[in-house]
C-alpha cells in the first residue's frame, strides 16, 4: 500500500506537510516470524504497515493471548511507547513476511510541535485506534464467541486465510476446540 494513501486515510494533509513527512519515513522489510516489538522494552519508533499482516500479544499464565491483528495501512505501534515513551506491555509478530515505513517517535513528536497539519494528522490517527480497540473491548464483552466469530467472518475474512486458526481462537477469547465448533455449526 502506498504511503501516501496510508497518510490520507486518517488526515488529508497539504502537500508541505506530507513531503515533511515522507522525507522522516524509511521503509523497512522483515521476514515471518520476527518480532518487531517486545513486551517491556521501549521502542523507538513506529511503523505503518505497507505490505503484510502482524499480531500484538501478551503473555498471560504462560500463554500467549492475541489482541489485535494489524494488516496493510494500518499503524503498528506500542500506544505505551507512543503516548507515554514507555516500555511495551505487548509483543508484536510477523505473521508474513512484511514491509513497513518506519518513522521516529521523536522525530514525529517535534513534527507536532512545528505543524499543526502533522499534529492534526497524527490525533486523527490515535483517534481511529481508540476507536478500533474500544469496539474490539465492547465485543468482547458483550457478544458471544459465536457473534464475535460471524462479524470477523464479515468484516475481516482475509484473516482466515492468512492467520494461524490458534491466534485467531486466541483473538475470539476461545479455545481451538471452540473455534472448531462454531465452525462446522456455521457450515
Amino acid at each position: 500500500m502506498d504511503i501516501d494513501v496510508i497518510l490520507d486515510q486518517f488526515y488529508a494533509l497539504p502537500l508541505v506537510s506530507k513531503n515533511t513527512l515522507r522525507n522522516n519515513i524509511e521503509e523497512v522489510a522483515h521476514p515471518k516470524g520476527h518480532i518487531l516489538m517486545r513486551e517491556n522494552k521501549t521502542e523507538r519508533h513506529i511503523y505503518l504497515l505497507k505490505k503484510g499482516i502482524v499480531r500484538a500479544y501478551a503473555n498471560y499464565n504462560g500463554h500467549e493471548v492475541t489482541f489485535w491483528f494489524g494488516k496493510e495501512g494500518q499503524l503498528v505501534a506500542s500506544m505505551n511507547n507512543y503516548v507515554r515513551n514507555e516500555n511495551s506491555y505487548e509483543d508484536i509478530e510477523l505473521l508474513e513476511d512484511c514491509v513497513f515505513y518506519k518513522l521516529k517517535n521523536i522525530t514525529l513528536q517535534s513534527l507536532y510541535e512545528t505543524d499543526i497539519h502533522i499534529a492534526n494528522w497524527g490525533r486523527k490517527l490515535a483517534e481511529y485506534n481508540l476507536i478500533e480497540a474500544e469496539q474490539r473491548l465492547i465485543s468482547r464483552l458483550i457478544k458471544t464467541a459465536s457473534e464475535r466469530y460471524r462479524d470477523l467472518l464479515n468484516e475481516e475474512s482475509d484473516l482466515l486465510a492468512r492467520v494461524k486458526l490458534s491466534h485467531i481462537a486466541s483473538y475470539l477469547g476461545i479455545t481451538q476446540v471452540s473455534l472448531s465448533r462454531i465452525r462446522a455449526e456455521l457450515r
